[in-house]
C-alpha cells in the first residue's frame, strides 16, 4: 500500500465517519508499512490508539484488505515525536503567549495543548469546536462559550486554542485572560484616566478570550464595559471565546444583555467525566509518569480501580497519580492495588460509595420495566438475565460489596454466578452501544 492510496482510504473513512470523528480519530493517523500481513499505524498517543482500535479498527481493517488483500491485522504504533514521547511529558513552564505582545496575554500553560488533551463522549463536542475555532478561519458561530464544572478541560481547551492561533498565525493578535485580569486593567484605567486606551486596545484584538466570565458579575461597570467590548468586536467578525462554570442564563447577577449576547452563539456544556474518559486521562498521564520513571512499574488493574473509584474530575484524577507514583518512587515499590489503597487511604475514604445493593436493584428494575421479584428470581430468559446481570455489575462496580454478599441479595446466587455476569457486561458493554449507553444512563443516575 502506498501513501497516496492510504490517503484515499482516509477519504473514504471520512465519509463513513463523518467529518468530526474524522478530524479527532482518523485524521492524526500515519501509514507506516505492512509487512507480513500487519499494516502498521502511527498514532501520536497510546490512548488515541486503544480508542481507534476499539472503534474504527473493523472499519480501517476492511477497507485496507480491499486495497491488498495481505492485511489480515493492524498495529498500532506511538509516533517517535507524538505526545508520549518523553520529550513531550516534561511539563514546560507556563510562557506568555507572544513576547512582544502589548497587550499583556496572560501566560499560557505548554502542558495544555490539543495533543494532550484526552477526549471522550462528556467532552467530544467542545473539543471540536475548540478545534474549528483554533484553525483561525471565519466560523459559523461566535462567541464560543464552553461551559462546565471544576476540573473538566475548559482552561486546557482555552489555552490549547491560544497555542494553536498564535503558532499558525504569528500575525493574529490573541487575547486570553481572566475575568478576574480583565476587570482588573478595567479598574486600573478608570483609575489612571487611560479608559480611552484600554477601549482601543480590546477593540484590536482578533481573538478575545476570557476565563470564568463568572467572576464579573454583579460589578456593574466592568459589565458595562464587557458588553460594550463585546459588541464592537462581533460587529467587527472578530472571534470570541468565553468559559463560566454555569450556562450564561444560570450565571447570578449577570445583566440579561451579556446573558442574551453569550447564548447567540454556540454554548457547549462539558459533562461530568464518565468511566471511559478518567481511565482514558489515567492512561495517558502514566505513560509519561512511565517515560520520566521507566523504573516503576505499576501493576494490571490499578488504573481502572482509580477511574472507578475516584469519579468526580480529571484534575482530581491527575494529583492522585501524581501523589501515587511519588510515592511509589520514594519507598521503592511497584504500584500495586495494595500500595494504592495506602498511598491515597484519605482520598478514596472520601469518595467511598454510599449506594446500597438494594437501590441499584430497584433503579434497574425501573429502567428495564421490570418486577423486582423478576430481577432477584430464577428465571432464565434474557428479558430477565440481562437485567439482572446488569444490576449485578453496577453492585461490583459502585459499592463495596463482595461478590458472596451481592450473589445472597440476588436469591441466594453462588459468587460465581455474579462474576460470570460482571465478565459478561464487561464483554458487552465493549461491543453493544446499547448496553453501554444504558449502563452510562444507570450509572449517572445512581451517582447524582
Amino acid at each position: 500500500m502506498t501513501q497516496e492510496q492510504w490517503g484515499e482510504l482516509k477519504q473514504q473513512i471520512r465519509q463513513a465517519v463523518g467529518q468530526n470523528k474524522f478530524r479527532n480519530w482518523i485524521e492524526p493517523l500515519e501509514f507506516a508499512e505492512v509487512s507480513d500481513g500487519v499494516a502498521t499505524l502511527s498514532v501520536p498517543t497510546r490512548f488515541i490508539g486503544n480508542y481507534v482500535a476499539q472503534h474504527f479498527g473493523d472499519l480501517i481493517l476492511y477497507k485496507m484488505s480491499q486495497l491488498d488483500s495481505a492485511v489480515r491485522k493492524l498495529d498500532f504504533r506511538v509516533a517517535v515525536n507524538g505526545a508520549d514521547t518523553p520529550q513531550a511529558s516534561k511539563p514546560a513552564p507556563a510562557r506568555a503567549a507572544r513576547s512582544d505582545n502589548p497587550l499583556h496575554s496572560a501566560p499560557l500553560d505548554d502542558r495544555f495543548r490539543f495533543d494532550s488533551f484526552v477526549v471522550g463522549k462528556p467532552n467530544q463536542l467542545a473539543h471540536a469546536a475548540a478545534r474549528r475555532v483554533a484553525e483561525g478561519g471565519e466560523t459559523t458561530f461566535n462567541p464560543l462559550f464552553l461551559y462546565g464544572g471544576v476540573g473538566l478541560g475548559k482552561t486546557h481547551l482555552m489555552h490549547a486554542i491560544a497555542w494553536d492561533l498564535v503558532e499558525q498565525q504569528p500575525d493574529m493578535t490573541v487575547l486570553y485572560l481572566s475575568a478576574e485580569q480583565f476587570m482588573y486593567r478595567f479598574v486600573q484605567a478608570l483609575r489612571d484616566r487611560k479608559i480611552m486606551d484600554f477601549k482601543q486596545m480590546f477593540r484590536s484584538v482578533d481573538v478575545l478570550m476570557v476565563d470564568d466570565v463568572q467572576f464579573i458579575a454583579g460589578k456593574d461597570s466592568t459589565q458595562e464595559e464587557f458588553f460594550h467590548t463585546f459588541n464592537a468586536l462581533v460587529d467587527q467578525n472578530k472571534q470570541i471565546v468565553i468559559s463560566a462554570d454555569c450556562a450564561p442564563g444560570e450565571i447570578a447577577r449577570l445583566e440579561d444583555r451579556i446573558k442574551s449576547r453569550l447564548q447567540c452563539g454556540l454554548v457547549v456544556d462539558l459533562h461530568p467525566t464518565d468511566y471511559e474518559l478518567r481511565l482514558g486521562v489515567l492512561q495517558n498521564r502514566a505513560e509519561r509518569y512511565r517515560e520520566a520513571q521507566p523504573d516503576l512499574t505499576i501493576e494490571d488493574g490499578v488504573l481502572e480501580f482509580l477511574a472507578h473509584r475516584i469519579n468526580t474530575n480529571v484534575r482530581v484524577l491527575e494529583g492522585a497519580l501524581t501523589r501515587l507514583f511519588a510515592f511509589a518512587s520514594l519507598v521503592g515499590k511497584p504500584i500495586s492495588q495494595e500500595l494504592t489503597q495506602d498511598c491515597l487511604s484519605d482520598m478514596l475514604r472520601s469518595y467511598e460509595r454510599k449506594l446500597s445493593v438494594e437501590e441499584i436493584k430497584r433503579k434497574v428494575a425501573d429502567h428495564y420495566n421490570i418486577r423486582l421479584s423478576d430481577l432477584v428470581g430464577p428465571r432464565r430468559t434474557r428479558c430477565y438475565a440481562r437485567p439482572r446481570q446488569m444490576a449485578m455489575y453496577l453492585c461490583k462496580q459502585l459499592t463495596s460489596r463482595s461478590l458472596p454478599e451481592i450473589g445472597r441479595s440476588f436469591g441466594g446466587r453462588d459468587h460465581t454466578t455474579v462474576m460470570h455476569g460482571v465478565k459478561k457486561i464487561d464483554e458487552l458493554r465493549q461491543k453493544d452501544a446499547q448496553i453501554a449507553d444504558d449502563l452510562e444512563l444507570l450509572r449517572r443516575s445512581l451517582e447524582a
